[in-house]
C-alpha cells in the first residue's frame, strides 16, 4: 500500500478535480460503474465468498452484514443510479440578498473535500460512498474491515478501472488494503488532507475515531431503536410493525431492539406480540411482568436496556404510559430511530414533538430508516448528532456552503 501521504496528497488533487466536474460527466460516470460493478458481479460474490470463508459459523449477525448476493449487488448499483438520478446540489445558491452596502450576499452549496470513512463490515457501504462521493464534488479515501477486505478491494477496483477508462482520476476513489489498527489510526490524524471523517460500525469503532481524530467527525449511528405500543394501538398493526422491526434484518442499525407497552393493555399484547416473534426464533428479554405474562420470555438485565442486540433478540418492557415510554428512549435510546404505536392523534404528535431522535415513526417500523427509502438514492451513513447533518445522510449533507459576495468597487 501507498503511503497515507502520498494516498491523502491524491486524494486532495482528487477532489479539485471533482469539484469541477458537470452534473453530466459525474452522472455519466456513476452509472458506468454500476454497470461495471453489475457485469462482474460473479467476480465481487467469488471475492466476497473469501470474506464469508473467513468467519467463524458462530457469527451470524456479522456474516448477515457482509454476505453479498445477486439481489444485494443489484440493490447497490441501482442505489448509485438512483444518486446520479438525484439533483446535483453543487452550486446551489441557498439565497442572494442585496445589502445596504450595496454588495449583494449569498450562500452557494460546495462539497467537502476529501471525505475518509472508516467502517466495518458492509461492503456495500463501498459502492454507496462512491456514488454520493463523486455526486457531491469529493473525492473518497475508505478503510474498511478486515473481515470484508476481499469484497471491498474488488469493488474499489472495478470503480477505478472504469474512471480510468472514462479518462478520470482513479483517486477519486482509493481504498486502505491495510486494515490494521495503527493505520486507521494514522488516518484520523491525515487532517491535512481529509476534510471530514465518518465511521460506520459498532459503538467502539465510533468511540475509537471520536477520542482520536483531530479533522470535523461526523458520527454515524448506533441504533438502540424503540417502539413504544401506546394504550390506543391497534393490536393487529402494532404486532406487524414489531416484528417487521426485528426480523427484516436484524443486524442492521435501523431494527427494533426494545418494545415498550403501556401497562393497560400489557395483559393482552405482551402474549400476541411475544408468540409471535417466538416463532420467528426472536429470543425474548423482559422485565418482570413480561416474564410472567409471558413465560417463554428471560429475564432482562440493567444492560440488555442499553444494548444494540444486531440478532434475533429483543428486549420488551412495561411502562405506565408515554412519559414513562419517553424517558426511557431518552436515558437508554441512542437518538437513532425509534416509533410510536396508536390511534390517539394527540398521543402521536406529542411522542413527534418530544422524542429527540434523528428520526421519529407514527405507525410505521424502525426499518424505514435508510437512504433509499427516504428519496435520497443511497447514504453515506445515518447521523445521530445534531451540527451539519441528522439521520440518512444523501447528497447536501456532503456538501457544505460558501458565501458569495458580489460588489461594484465597494469599500468599507
Amino acid at each position: 500500500m501507498e503511503s497515507l501521504e502520498t494516498i491523502g496528497k491524491k486524494a486532495k488533487e482528487a477532489s479539485r478535480y471533482a469539484a469541477k466536474l458537470s452534473t453530466n460527466d459525474k452522472n455519466a460516470a456513476i452509472c458506468a460503474c454500476a454497470d461495471a460493478l453489475d457485469a462482474e458481479c460473479s467476480y465481487l460474490l467469488a471475492e466476497n465468498k473469501k470474506d464469508m470463508d473467513m468467519l467463524s459459523p458462530e457469527k451470524s449477525a456479522l456474516k448477515d452484514r457482509l454476505l453479498l448476493n445477486n439481489e444485494r449487488v443489484l440493490k447497490f448499483t441501482n442505489g448509485m443510479r438512483d444518486v446520479a438520478a438525484q439533483d446535483d446540489p453543487v452550486g446551489e445558491t441557498l439565497y442572494m440578498k442585496t445589502r445596504p452596502s450595496g454588495l449583494q450576499v449569498g450562500e452557494r452549496r460546495v462539497p467537502l473535500g476529501v471525505v475518509a470513512i472508516i467502517y466495518e463490515a458492509r461492503p456495500e457501504v463501498t459502492a454507496d460512498a462512491f456514488a454520493l462521493c463523486l455526486k457531491s464534488g469529493n473525492s473518497l479515501i475508505l478503510r474498511g474491515g478486515s473481515e470484508a477486505i476481499h469484497s471491498n478491494i474488488a469493488t474499489v477496483s472495478i470503480i477505478q478501472k472504469t474512471l480510468s477508462k472514462m479518462g478520470h482520476p482513479p483517486e477519486l476513489a482509493q481504498i486502505l488494503t491495510d486494515t490494521s489498527r495503527e493505520t486507521a489510526v494514522k488516518l484520523m490524524k491525515l487532517n491535512k488532507y481529509v476534510d471530514v471523517l465518518f465511521p460506520r460500525g459498532g459503538g467502539g469503532l465510533i468511540q475509537t475515531v471520536v477520542e482520536n481524530a483531530n479533522m470535523p467527525v461526523i458520527e454515524t449511528g448506533v441504533g438502540n431503536c424503540h417502539i413504544y405500543v401506546d394504550d390506543a394501538a391497534d393490536f393487529k398493526s402494532a404486532v406487524k410493525v414489531v416484528v417487521n422491526a426485528k426480523i427484516s434484518r436484524p443486524s442492521v442499525c435501523n431494527a427494533c431492539e426494545t418494545v415498550l407497552v403501556h401497562q393497560s393493555i400489557a395483559g393482552e399484547f405482551i402474549p400476541m406480540v411475544g408468540e409471535e416473534l417466538h416463532n420467528k426464533k426472536v429470543e425474548i428479554r423482559g422485565d418482570e411482568t413480561v416474564c410472567r405474562l409471558f413465560p417463554k420470555a428471560v429475564p432482562a438485565t440493567e444492560e440488555d436496556w442499553h444494548k444494540e442486540f444486531l440478532d434475533m433478540i429483543i428486549a420488551i418492557k412495561v411502562v405506565d404510559g408515554m412519559d414513562e415510554a419517553m424517558e426511557h428512549i431518552e436515558f437508554y435510546g441512542t437518538h437513532h430511530s425509534d416509533a410510536i404505536i396508536t390511534e390517539n392523534y394527540s398521543n402521536a404528535l406529542r411522542f413527534v414533538n418530544e422524542v429527540d431522535s434523528a428520526a421519529v415513526y407514527v405507525n410505521a417500523s424502525t426499518r424505514f430508516t435508510d437512504g433509499g427509502e427516504f428519496g435520497l438514492g443511497a447514504e453515506v451513513g445515518i447521523s445521530t448528532q445534531k451540527l451539519h447533518a441528522r439521520g440518512p445522510m444523501g447528497l447536501k449533507a456532503l456538501t457544505c456552503t460558501k458565501f458569495v459576495v458580489f460588489g461594484n468597487g465597494n469599500i468599507r
